[in-house]
This record gives C-alpha cells, structure tokens and sequence, in this order.
C-alpha cells in the first residue's frame, strides 16, 4: 500500500479486522449518534479559529470564524450521518480546518434529522439557512459543503432554490455524497438493500427517487461549480462519478477527485494527512471559483 500514512494505515486496518462490526443501520439511533460524537470529540481543532454559536433559518448554528479571515465570502456546511446522526460539535474539527483552508468563516447546520424528522425536514432547514446567510453574504460568494448524506443534502438544496428561481450558492463541495437514495449504481453492490433501507427512514412516504431525496436525478443545468470528492472503493462511488457525468452533460464546471486507498467520508476525520490534504483542495477549489 504505497504512498499512504501510517495514520490511514490504521484506519483501513482497524476496519479490515472488524468483522463483526455492526451494519450502522442496525444499531439504535441513539447508538450511533453517541458513537460518532464520542469518536469525533477526540479530533483536533487548531488554535487559530474562534466558535461562536448562532441561528440560521430558525435552526441552531455555529459559526468557526479563522484569523485573518475575508469576510465577503462564506461556506456554509452540511454534516453527514445519514440524515440520522452527525452534529456541530462531533464535527468542529472538520470545520474548523475548513475554515482556515478557504479563510472564510464556516456556518455549520443543525438541521433536523430523521427518524424524528423526515423528508423534507432537513431540505428545508438548509434552504433556509441558505436565505438567510444571503442577507448578509452575497448568494453568489457562499460555497455550500456537505459530506455523506450532507452533500446530498447541500445539493439538493442548490436544485431547490433554482426551482424556485432563486439565486444560488457561487459553488459546492460534495464529499462522498450520498446522492441516489435507490442505491442503483453498481458500485452499490450486495450493499444495495441496506442503502435503499436507509434512505427510506428519511425518505417517509416519499419515493426514493424525489430528486430532494435522490438530487442526482435532478436537472443540474445552471448550477454552479462542483467539487466532488469520493473513495474508488466506497459504495457511494457511483453517486458522484455518475453526477459528474451528467453535470458535465448540462454544461456545469464539474470536477473529480477519486481517491484510492482510502474509506467512506474519510475527509472528515482530520487526524490522517491525506483527509488534510483533502480538505486543502477544498480550499484551492473555493480560491479559484469564488475569487
């Protein structure tokens, strides 16, 4: 395995040997949401960014603001988990290297989540937020960003608003997206039940295929630029290769980044040089389409 950190290393090896490790659609939501902030409270946060908590669209919000930062721009952040688990502070980490590789302040989303609240929930809460942060930063000079499930939700949020003729965010990172909730693509695999089975607890009683639930069937014409960021190996590969493709198809400025010998969402977990690395393209990313 060359050209890979010790650090990744570890990471790979520890889920090679968990062999009965639990699918994270079986265990309780309660499970996984203290497992995941458990973890994630462990990563560290560098020194050079002040949190401030807020609100946005009538949600809880917190704001990672960098030293020297620019403050005509923003990002707004989705979190991952699922539509299910995931909060700010399991992710302030991330968001707080975030922040300081594009050098703008990071408002990160409380949004709503399942199975408490379904579709369109979560859609809603991040189109709001989205208006709101308007008011204050040019639409067109905030990035959205999302990891997992919240770059589904972060691209869903972009179609919302364009079907609803208002103005966009200047560009989106998607990171391991979870962007088809039918789980159709081939790199879906005999994983495929589980996946569909997940979005349903979010879906409700809505089909799988509602492009708010499922934004990869959605019409990407006049979205801004795309940043995708997936793992070869990963299930959801498929979301953003496919996404890419018909992106690219509808004249969007559409990037990738697949990377080998890495593991679902492993942006997130700051610890491993190359989800640093990772990060930092993100940065470079937002330096060259919202200069």
């Amino acid at each position: 395995m060359p050209d890979v950190s010790p650090q990744m290393r570890e990471y790979l090896s520890g889920m090679k040997n968990q062999s009965t490790q639990k699918s994270k659609f079986d265990r309780s939501v309660a499970e996984e949401r203290a497992d995941l902030d458990a973890f994630m409270s462990q990563l560290p946060i560098p020194e050079r960014v002040v949190f401030e908590d807020l609100s946005l669209g009538g949600r809880p919000a917190k704001k990672v603001l960098p030293n020297d930062s620019a403050t005509d721009r923003a990002v707004l952040f989705f979190h991952g988990g699922g539509y299910r688990v995931g909060s700010l502070d399991g992710y302030k980490s991330f968001m707080a290297y975030l922040a300081l590789s594009c050098g703008v302040a990071v408002y990160g989303l409380d949004y709503r989540l399942s199975p408490e609240h379904t579709f369109p929930a979560a859609l809603d809460d991040a189109v709001f937020a989205f208006v709101e942060l308007s008011q204050s930063v040019v639409p067109e000079n905030i990035m959205l960003v999302g990891d997992s499930a919240g770059g589904g939700l972060a691209l869903a949020s972009l179609l919302r608003l364009k079907e609803k003729g208002q103005a966009l965010g200047g560009a989106a990172a998607l990171l391991s997206a979870w962007l088809d909730g039918t789980a159709s693509g081939d790199s879906y695999g005999e994983r495929r039940a589980e996946f569909s089975t997940g979005m349903r607890g979010y879906a409700g009683d809505f089909p799988l295929d509602t492009v708010g639930v499922s934004p990869l069937f959605g019409d990407h014409e006049g979205l801004p630029p795309l940043l995708l960021q997936v793992v070869n190996t990963e299930p959801m590969r498929d979301d953003s290769t496919q996404l890419q493709q018909r992106a690219s198809a509808a004249g969007v400025d559409s990037r990738i980044d697949v990377f080998a010998n890495g593991f679902h969402d492993f942006q997130i977990f700051t610890d491993i040089p190359e989800a640093r690395r990772a990060i930092n393209a993100i940065g470079t990313f937002f330096g060259e389409v919202m200069a």
